[in-house]
């Protein structure tokens, strides 16, 4: 059983429909899918999330918009690192690390100048908003 609000379930629809490809705010972003399992339901949750490229690993941010806590997914992954990542034509488990210190900061800076928006999350909030790779298994 997949838990997931109404604007996830219509970004997630629209993404499985059209490979991957998606209007409004995800508009030529690059986008992925991540389904973790709940820390305390044990349930599987997909969320639509911007990435970032790093070598072989795809980087994504717990941002959610600059909110003073971090996303649930956030929560899940650190409790249950197994993931399934979502791309388009593609479905593969990966294991989710949490990058620290240098390495969250470097990449951090790299999405900041993709996507310039992340600044601006970053100024919302007094938490450090964590980059976590994903590593295929």
């Amino acid at each position: 059983m997949t838990a997931v609000n109404d604007f996830n379930r219509s970004v997630i629809d629209e993404f499985r429909a059209n490979d991957g490809k998606v209007a409004g705010a995800f508009d030529g972003a690059s986008l992925l899918l991540l389904t973790t399992t709940g820390a305390k339901s044990g349930r599987t949750h997909t969320t639509p999330l911007v990435y970032l490229l790093d070598g072989d690993r795809i980087v994504v941010f717990g941002s959610k918009a600059g909110a003073p806590t971090h996303p649930a997914w956030y929560h899940n992954l650190v409790a249950n690192p197994t993931v399934t990542v979502e791309l388009p034509g593609e479905q593969f488990e990966a294991r989710a690390v949490v990058t620290e210190g240098e390495e969250r900061d470097r990449l951090f800076t790299q999405q900041k100048s993709a996507m310039p928006g992340f600044a601006d999350y970053e100024r919302k909030t007094t938490r450090v908003i964590p980059a976590i790779a994903l590593e295929r298994r």
